[in-house]
């Protein structure tokens, strides 16, 4: 899809939306990464009201945010295992699976940051990216429920054709989130 045909697509949208919309951009699942001169562009119509990037390119994170700043306009880490590193380039929150089952830890990282209490911070950071990368790109949503469930929360029965985690990978999944001292 060209850059124009997705300006005109997600302004369609805004435009039709009763609530103000945000952009995800989610390369990894779409096989579109968007540029970041459309989000800029995107970033001026009075219904977007932000981009969720999961792309994980910092640099570009770091640019959109420099490009949109006299916007009223947000940047989001779309994943915890980079959200500190989007925190620094000037994004204000994250769209993140791994809130789903450590929403706390998530916090606590932007108070961290807000604190500049950054060594911290950086570690807590570390201790994120295993979990994340198993409950979005190892495991999936499988993954994610289990992860729920082992931490005492509901996650619930996965959809078809979606199938439940085999034991032998819950015990590897257990096994990741004990070593960072989630479980």
């Amino acid at each position: 899809m060209s850059n124009e045909a997705l300006y005109q697509h997600f302004t369609k949208v805004a435009d039709a939306s009763p609530v103000p919309v945000i952009i995800y951009s989610v390369p990894g699942n779409t096989g579109i990464d968007m540029a970041p001169e459309v989000i800029i562009r995107l970033s001026s119509h009075p219904n977007i009201a932000g981009v969720k990037d999961s792309g994980g390119d910092i640099s570009k994170i770091g640019y959109i945010v420099h490009k949109t700043a006299g916007n009223d306009f947000q940047v989001l880490a779309g994943s915890a295992s980079f959200l500190l590193p989007a925190y620094v380039v000037g994004a204000v929150g994250g769209v993140m699976a791994l809130a789903n089952l450590l929403g706390g830890p998530c916090c606590e990282l932007e108070r961290l940051y807000k604190e500049g209490r950054m060594e911290q911070a950086m570690r807590l950071q570390h201790r994120l990216i295993g979990p994340n990368t198993a409950v979005t790109k190892k495991f999936g949503v499988p993954g994610l429920k289990a992860a729920m469930e082992m931490l005492g929360l509901y996650g619930g029965p996965v959809r078809s054709p979606i199938l439940p985690m085999s034991q032998s990978n819950r015990d590897i999944l257990a096994g990741i989130l004990k070593e960072e001292g989630f479980v």
